[in-house]
């Protein structure tokens, strides 16, 4: 039997408050975690830990910043099946897409920390990232705008606490996607790029900026990403060879400018 209802993002579960050595029990708000299979032509590819919202989304955003489609016209979601076990996201490539994914196919159980856990060789971890081409320029006040426009706009995190959030900034304003994962928050929202078309934006990320994310930022030719928190030595390294602006430590209008800096003015 194929269970297709749509799964909540948030669950309620009781715990214990301890404040001044007085205990209270509640009811809390917290995030949901399931384990999500991506399935291509039938076949399943990878198993994602993460929040089950935005499937579309995310199906299509993985699909485009791993390289298994070059672009949405190859690419049909079919539907979302709920099991006991978690969620399986099934989709339709072409032919001979799935064959270049057979040949680098690997199975990965990935936390929800981690977007390169399971992957079996260096080489397929380091995997190469086009260079980003892009004359746009932003002003610092837009980089403090967006990072102020991205805590407002995080619902499952405003209720929870728990959830990572990745937004595009751009001239209408912006948009966003919330995962318990980093990674699967940045690939829902390339996936909902992909089909709205906002253009002449930028990237802004509640977390660190690390390698994975500053790869699928390339991947879907975004020139700008704004991070809140650190950036890792080799995010900063992949951002410099993809031409990529690399803005971290973002709290109001102080950051850091790590590459690239000619596109903030």
């Amino acid at each position: 039997m194929r269970n297709t209802g749509k799964p909540q993002a948030l669950q309620m579960r009781k715990a214990i408050r301890i404040d001044v050595g007085q205990r209270t029990d509640f009811d809390d708000r917290v995030v949901e975690e399931m384990p999500i299979a991506m399935l291509y032509n039938g076949v399943s590819h990878a198993v994602m830990m993460a929040t089950p919202t935005d499937l579309e989304d995310f199906a299509l955003g993985f699909s485009l910043s791993e390289g298994i489609v070059e672009n949405p016209a190859q690419f049909s979601f079919i539907e979302a099946v709920k099991s006991d076990l978690g969620l399986s996201l099934e989709m339709a490539i072409p032919q001979s897409r799935f064959d270049l994914l057979a040949e680098r196919r690997r199975h990965i159980g990935a936390a929800s920390a981690c977007g390169l856990c399971g992957i079996e060789s260096l080489q397929a971890a380091m995997r190469p990232a086009p260079r980003v081409t892009s004359d746009q320029t932003f002003g610092v006040k837009a980089i403090s705008v967006g990072i102020q426009a991205l805590s407002e706009r995080q619902p499952l995190n405003q209720q929870s606490g728990g959830v990572h959030a990745a937004g595009y900034v751009h001239a209408n304003g912006i948009l966003v996607r919330e995962d318990v994962g980093r990674h699967n928050a940045l690939d829902k929202l390339i996936g909902a790029l992909a089909t709205q078309h906002p253009v002449d934006g930028f990237l802004v990320l509640s977390s660190r900026a690390s390698y994975e994310l500053v790869h699928k930022a390339a991947m879907a030719n975004i020139a700008v990403v704004v991070a809140i928190s650190a950036p890792t030595s080799i995010a900063i390294q992949l951002a410099d060879s993809c031409g990529i602006t690399l803005v971290c430590f973002a709290r109001g209008e102080q950051m850091n400018i790590y590459t690239h800096a000619e596109r903030l003015i």
